[in-house]
């Protein structure tokens, strides 16, 4: 348990780096296993019922998520709630909703659309590129969630349209009563940020939403790519350095002029973050 108050509970369950094809990314060395960023899915539970936020992405991810839940008998899982449409935060329902019938699969109505989109042909064949035979190519998508909180056993848990992101509409789940939010990809916590195919003037929106998570003013951050060994979940200094992140990404692609170049600049001060790989890819993009 991350943390815990007289009635809720808040569990995170880390995945692993994932080892995926190197794809001919620039500069990266063929020779290296190149890896998808580890993810987190976090269970908010109360005496009698739970809401669990992210399912991570394959097949085998779920079914491990599934054995990590308690028995249904401590706390009945009434909802799944889905942070942003990417899919490597909900294509492992299937095994979560197998175990827990009755539960709902939802996000805000601004991620519905995005999701769906992720089950698209041409986007199944961009994650069959990557994790063949691994996850449920007919994934479930989350239904539209229209409430603006989740009263869980009389306990508000709110949940937050921010903004843009990593490529989509980023939501976050606000539980006020542990200071504590859920940020999906907002904040990232030990891992190189997700910035392929960034513009500065996505880079801004970004910046934006996590003012806005600042504003939230929660003491724990629990980031939606986190590395296994992060030192813990402080938001002050989550959302510090998520913020200069992108600040010296923004500043790599000014003056380094190539994909060499910002990978050599941010390196220089990023070397012991998590996935690299994603940085070398998000490189090439710019």
């Amino acid at each position: 348990a991350v943390s815990t108050s007289e009635a809720l509970t808040l569990g995170l369950f880390t995945s692993t780096y994932k080892p995926i094809p190197h794809g001919g990314v620039t500069g990266w060395d063929q020779t290296r296993q190149a890896t998808w960023p580890a993810t987190t899915a976090t269970l908010i539970s109360g005496p009698r019922h739970a809401v669990l936020v992210d399912v991570l992405l394959t097949t085998s991810e779920g079914e491990r998520l599934a054995r990590w839940v308690p028995e249904p008998t401590a706390a009945d899982l009434d909802l799944i709630y889905v942070t942003h449409g990417h899919a490597d935060h909900f294509f492992g329902a299937g095994p979560i909703l197998d175990r827990f019938p009755s539960a709902r699969l939802v996000s805000r109505p601004e991620v519905v659309e995005e999701a769906r989109l992720q089950t698209a042909e041409a986007s199944i064949a961009t994650w069959n590129s990557w994790f063949d035979g691994q996850f449920d190519t007919a994934a479930n998508v989350p239904e539209a969630y229209l409430a603006d909180s989740v009263d869980l056993d009389g306990h508000p848990l709110r949940v937050i349209a921010v903004g843009g992101a990593d490529g989509v509409t980023g939501t976050v789940v606000h539980v006020p009563e542990l200071d504590v939010v859920v940020s999906g990809d907002i904040a990232y916590n030990g891992i190189h940020m997700w910035l392929w195919g960034s513009t500065p003037e996505s880079r801004a929106q970004w910046l934006a939403s996590l003012d806005a998570l600042e504003a939230l003013r929660p003491r724990t951050i629990i980031a939606g790519h986190r590395d296994p060994g992060a030192p813990d979940d402080d938001a002050h200094r989550i959302l510090d350095e998520s913020r200069q992140y992108l600040h010296d990404f923004d500043r790599a692609v000014t003056e380094a002029g190539t994909a060499a170049g910002v990978v050599d600049a941010m390196l220089a001060t990023y070397a012991d973050l998590g996935n690299p790989y994603t940085l070398y890819a998000a490189a090439m993009t710019q």
